[in-house]
């Protein structure tokens, strides 16, 4: 079996590589186990040096869109059974720029469900969507808990983005083009690594930076809700609608995959029971307001009863979730921890 992972030399991708390399095999969409002969992983930046060095891992270097132009093949090989579509820009990315956001998030997809269709082979294509497709406004609020029939209405242009790629996922599986399975990310907290371009990206930061002793933007008020998902948590979500047979899987729309309701506040508390005062006080509370208009309009509350009849559960704490990120990068914190 050849795995494609866009965007695979990101944190995501990267890790669901790992994971998939050291499961050795898998069960795609409910057939018998298979073994993981090559991941192809595409990115515009090298992957890490530790899949880079793998026999079984392959490198394709190259923006998403050039590539998916002028060598299909290489980003999609023949024989790929399995594509994990993680390349995107990110939601500040597409709010600072329109153009940017429609060629990653848009267009890419098109063109890599097309590479897919082209194969003549069905292949199964996982999509990272995001919980962006869902966003509240006075004209429409959204419901108090978001569940598996709530209908998308973004209010972002990342938002607007993933939805459209959804349906697009969608129709191609309608027509038989592919297997699509659309997934939709909670805020993943913790990532390790440098910040990104997201506006939820101080979810990670907030905790990461502080246990490294270095002093994070927290820019929203702590009654902020947030829905969270640790990588582990997250990973699990994408493997997992990879293997589910069709059966399991269901209707063509989006999965919302488990999350962990907690606010802003509750997070800081967390980092505090882990780490102390040392670490809090490293919060700089400084205010964003286009950081918080982005974030506000997410939900913070989600009702998965698909995901759950998949297996897949949410984080028990945000404590549990800070003490995992220090148990994975322990070279990463700098301050004391309480026993």
């Amino acid at each position: 079996m050849n795995i494609v992972i866009t965007g695979g030399a990101g944190f995501v991708g990267a890790r669901l590589a790992r994971t998939l390399l050291a499961g050795r095999q898998l069960s795609l969409a409910g057939a018998t186990p298979a073994s993981i002969d090559t991941i192809t992983l595409v990115d515009r930046v090298p992957p890490p040096s530790d899949l880079a060095q793998d026999p079984r891992v392959s490198a394709v270097v190259g923006e998403l869109n050039e590539l998916l132009a002028d060598a299909p093949e290489r980003a999609v090989p023949p024989d790929t059974s399995l594509v994990f579509h993680l390349a995107a820009a990110v939601s500040g990315e597409c709010e600072a720029d329109f153009d940017l956001g429609m060629r990653s998030n848009f267009a890419a997809t098109n063109a890599l469900l097309e590479a897919c269709r082209k194969l003549g082979t069905v292949p199964t294509l996982v999509f990272s969507s995001s919980l962006a497709v869902f966003g509240n406004s006075p004209e429409q609020p959204l419901p108090e808990v978001i569940d598996d029939n709530t209908l998308p209405t973004p209010q972002t242009s990342y938002g607007i983005q993933k939805f459209i790629a959804e349906q697009l996922v969608a129709d191609y599986t309608r027509k038989g083009f592919i297997n699509g399975r659309s997934v939709r990310l909670m805020t993943v907290s913790v990532r390790p690594g440098r910040p990104n371009g997201a506006a939820s990206g101080f979810f990670s930061g907030m905790i990461r930076e502080p246990l490294a002793g270095v002093r994070a933007a927290c820019p929203v008020a702590d009654e902020t809700p947030v829905a969270i998902s640790s990588p582990t948590r997250t990973i699990e979500g994408l493997i997992r609608a990879a293997e589910a047979s069709d059966t399991q899987w269901g209707p063509r729309t989006a999965l919302n995959l488990p999350s962990l309701s907690t606010t802003v506040g509750e997070m800081a508390a967390a980092l505090g029971r882990v780490a102390g005062t040392a670490a809090t006080d490293l919060l700089d509370r400084t205010p964003d307001p286009v950081i918080r208009r982005i974030v506000k309009s997410w939900p913070g509350r989600f009702e998965t009863v698909r995901a759950r009849a998949l297996g897949l559960d949410s984080d028990a704490s945000f404590d549990d979730v800070v003490l995992e990120y220090v148990r994975e990068n322990p070279d990463e914190v700098r301050l004391s921890l309480r026993a």
